[in-house]
């Protein structure tokens, strides 16, 4: 890990160890929007990492982003940053300016089809992260980068997790600025992809450290149970859920710096869904009972876990896209390709 990476990543644990409670986490389940968090976001450059200096952001690359990610994934930050960067980063990418506060984006399925005929939106867009509580939408179609004021008609919704996944009606949506791009509409389902599969690689990260713990101070027959052969067994298996998590999710945001990421990120979309799939799983067949627990800060994170693979495309979505990608190429090209792209020379 670079220097700079370093800082990142001990300025993101602090602040989100720090901010993101227990009661935080209550909280935001019930309604309550965590203002102290969001403005140590913006205050700390976290909102805008992805967006050019010169268009006052923090110019961060995608690598560095991840760290970003991860760490909102392990802590389970109860607001929309990755949203916020993601969307933040189209807007400067269409040379738009970026407004403050939280932003969210549409459509984040990839079956709802909404229209831009240059001066006003229309369609639906359903499941958008903190619709409700995002002041801008970023909406990414025909060729347009719109940004649209949030709607005052959404519908309040929810995934397992509690984070807000409300519709928005945009034939009511004041278009704000908008700006054609080269961009295509599948851009913000792929770095969408991108964006959950760091924050599942953190959750697992997570899942992970809780269930050690837990292994640790439980005491069964006289011992802990983490000294039993069985646990250990699933912690090992945990653990390498866990770095095959983060590996492959970061080596996705690697391949967004050298241009298009496309076959990383849905291999680590698979792969962080399988393993969080895994994990959680595992880490609840260790805890017992008491993992499933509103009191228990596991099912914070588990649910979190179930949530987020379903979002931006499931595992079973991007791992078709890659067999058709495979398939159209032959059977000759397919291992030269993946060791290829494991040594990162193709785009």
């Amino acid at each position: 890990m670079s220097e700079m990476r370093d800082i990142l990543a001990d300025t993101v644990t602090r602040l989100f160890g720090d901010l993101v409670t227990r009661e935080v986490l209550q909280d935001a389940e019930s309604g309550i929007w965590p203002e102290a968090l969001w403005n140590a976001c913006e205050e700390n450059g976290l909102t805008r990492a992805l967006v050019p200096e010169e268009r006052g952001g923090a110019g961060l690359s995608w690598t560095d982003s991840f760290v970003i990610a991860r760490a909102a994934g392990y802590y389970g930050a109860p607001v929309p940053l990755v949203e916020t960067m993601l969307g933040a980063w189209l807007l400067a990418e269409a040379s738009l300016e970026v407004p403050e506060g939280p932003l969210t984006l549409a459509p984040v399925r990839a079956k709802d089809a909404l229209g831009f005929d240059g001066s006003s939106l229309s369609g639906t867009a359903v499941a958008m992260p903190w619709g409700c509580q995002a002041q801008h939408a970023v909406v990414l179609t025909n060729g347009y980068v719109v940004l649209a004021a949030a709607s005052a008609t959404a519908k309040e919704d929810c995934n397992i997790a509690r984070e807000p996944r409300d519709t928005v009606d945009f034939e009511d949506a004041a278009v704000i600025a908008s700006a054609s791009t080269a961009l295509p509409n599948s851009t913000l389902q792929l770095y969408g992809a991108m964006f959950r599969a760091a924050q599942l690689a953190g959750g697992v990260a997570r899942a992970l450290d809780e269930t050690v713990q837990y292994a640790g101070d439980r005491i069964q027959f006289g011992r802990p149970i983490g000294k039993f052969q069985a646990i250990q067994q699933n912690l090992a298996a945990l653990a390498g859920q866990m770095a095959s998590a983060s590996a492959s999710a970061e080596m996705a945001f690697r391949a967004a710096d050298r241009g298009e990421p496309r076959f990383e990120a849905a291999s680590a979309k698979v792969v962080t869904g399988d393993a969080a799939g895994a994990a959680a799983a595992t880490a609840h067949q260790i805890h017992g009972a008491i993992g499933f627990t509103y009191e228990h800060i596991l099912q914070f994170t588990t649910r979190r876990l179930w949530s987020w693979r379903a979002e931006f495309g499931a595992e079973s979505q991007w791992a078709e896209e890659l067999g058709r990608g495979i398939a159209g190429r032959g059977a000759d090209s397919f291992w030269p390709d993946l060791t290829a792209r494991q040594a990162g020379v193709l785009p």
